[in-house]
């Protein structure tokens, strides 16, 4: 694949899709939801400990249990510190889940991430030993971004909503496998590009990518039965925990490490986190039959 079509698919194609899916989010919200949401502190507490405080543990602990190298073992502490993106929120959206619940906590652990990154990095260089360069995130920036890619598009399929409810439900039926379409290109699309890598590094780091994965979203449901969320929260709750903003990861792990053969371990957690958010999807599915719809 050339560069110019990597660069237009990275630039056009993602960002697009993923506006998407946003848009196709909001065509199901009203204000309400989210003041509902607001009003649980405990589950939007019980989420942000798991997303922030829970992962960087875990992504440590699974990487001294397999033995990775440090390098390796820094780039799933990388990984872990990457909390949810609008990948979560998609497969939240399609699995029915609490969608509401899902923005607040991507947008929360997204602001929140920006002051812990650059200081969790620089003790993660220290502690594996490596050498690198943290870069500074910005917070208009960041701030810029989640209103671009996230809260845009999801107020203006909210306005739909509000103002043609007779439009918003029967699009909102058409465009929800639309998202799943969308999120399997934008993950086939990146492991297509890095395809000899991921072969390359699948054998050493892929068996510890998927362990921390599944722990990941057993932490998600653990945390939701201690507070005993309901089905849709505990659904909703085990996939922000256990599916992570990849892209972030990546843009870290070159930017740190400059190794694009480290970032392909991105792209493997990638694949693992939605086929396993998906099983997870169908399993709450078929034991909670509708009632998690």
């Amino acid at each position: 694949m050339s560069d110019a079509m990597i660069a237009f698919v990275n630039t056009a194609f993602v960002p697009v899709g993923l506006m998407l899916i946003m848009f196709s989010m909001g065509l199901t919200l009203k204000l309400g939801d989210f003041g509902m949401v607001l009003s649980n502190r405990k589950t939007v507490l019980t989420g942000l400990f798991g997303q922030l405080i829970i992962m960087p543990f875990l992504a440590l602990a699974i990487g001294i249990l397999f033995g990775l190298p440090p390098e390796l073992a820094f780039g799933l502490f990388i990984l872990g510190i990457c909390p949810a993106g609008t990948t979560s929120n998609a497969i939240t959206f399609i699995g029915r889940g609490n969608v509401a619940l899902a923005v607040i906590l991507t947008a929360l652990s997204s602001l929140i991430t920006v002051f812990s990154i650059p200081l969790l990095l620089q003790w993660g260089l220290r502690h594996f030993g490596l050498e690198g360069t943290v870069p500074t995130l910005s917070v208009p920036d960041t701030m810029l971004q989640l209103v671009k890619m996230t809260i845009l598009p999801l107020g203006i399929g909210m306005i739909v909503r509000r103002f043609w409810p007779d439009v918003a439900e029967p699009l909102s039926r058409r465009l929800r496998p639309v998202s799943m379409i969308v999120l399997i290109g934008v993950i086939a699309f990146a492991v297509g590009v890095s395809l000899e890598m991921v072969l390359a590094n699948i054998v050493s780091a892929g068996p510890a990518i998927w362990v921390l994965n599944v722990v990941a979203m057993a932490a998600g449901l653990l945390l939701a039965a201690g507070i005993g969320a309901k089905p849709r929260d505990a659904m909703t709750l085990s996939i922000e925990v256990g599916v992570h903003n990849v892209t972030l990861a990546t843009f870290l792990t070159l930017t740190v490490l400059d190794s694009l053969s480290l970032a392909v371990t991105q792209n493997i957690y990638g694949v693992a986190m939605i086929v396993n958010a998906l099983l997870l999807v169908r399993w709450f599915r078929a034991r909670v039959g509708g009632k998690a719809a």
